[in-house]
């Protein structure tokens, strides 16, 4: 099996394939092909505005309707879709059979190292928001066989999906494409409150899952949530590129 950082670079190349020749000739040609560097946070797509508009607003970490591509606009859906995909075991699993309840859907892949670096970060934050009811689901849009080995080494607490076409299907029924990674919060009565493009932090992820709290208990309305979270994400976006200028100098 090819060493899970060696695939990263395919990427670059490989999303050209995937606008001519569709998911199937992306796989493909991923099989075989030598690698360049990983699409990171800062070259994914700009994050837009809330739900229902398209896509071309100005860029923040939060996205309610991002871009897939540079070239095509696609919508968020208003609510979670109807995905199914198979689990660790190759089950067919609905991901609504996690919905009625506070979830958090992160779309990663195993040559992705911003995806391997969340992890600990999901683990923890699951185990923090069970009195919450919240549940998180990871979703590898990769090959089985790379996955299987990959959780063999790495702990992982939370549900796994899986898929090659399927899950580059699935992250396209989000509006997005191959912008990993990429977090979907989603409400108990499923519908979508927002999108992270790019690394999780754990302030982003606490922030997001008080305000499906605030939902759950009719404090906020999604709307007011989701303006709540996209101006906090702004925020902390801007305090953590400060920080990391500042350390830089």
């Amino acid at each position: 099996m090819t060493d899970p950082s060696s695939k990263a670079p395919r990427l670059l190349v490989a999303a050209v394939i995937v606008a001519a020749a569709g998911a199937g000739g992306y796989f493909a040609y991923r099989a075989n092909a030598k690698a360049p560097e990983a699409i990171t946070a800062e070259q994914t797509p700009a994050p837009a505005a809330p739900s229902g508009e398209t896509a071309g607003e100005p860029a923040s970490d939060v996205a309610a309707n991002p871009s897939a591509d540079a070239g095509a606009k696609k919508k968020v859906p208003d609510t979670l879709p109807d995905i199914t995909l198979a689990g660790l075991d190759g089950k067919p699993t609905k991901l609504a059979s996690f919905a009625g309840r506070p979830l958090m859907l992160n779309f990663w892949a195993t040559w992705c190292a911003p995806c391997r670096r969340e992890i600990p970060l999901l683990n923890k934050i699951r185990e923090q928001r069970k009195g919450q009811n919240a549940e998180i689901v990871g979703v590898a849009v990769d090959f089985r066989d790379d996955v299987l080995a990959y959780v063999k080494k790495t702990p992982i607490s939370y549900p796994l999906l899986m898929g090659e076409e399927d899950g580059l299907a699935a992250a396209e029924a989000f509006g997005m494409g191959m912008a990993f990674p990429f977090s979907v919060f989603v409400d108990s009565q499923n519908r979508v409150l927002t999108i992270k493009v790019g690394e999780l932090h754990e302030d982003e992820a606490n922030f997001a899952f008080d305000r499906l709290k605030d939902i759950d208990n009719g404090v906020l309305t999604r709307e007011a949530a989701q303006a709540a979270v996209a101006d906090a994400f702004r925020e902390m976006a801007a305090k953590r590129a400060k920080s990391e200028s500042a350390e830089a100098h």
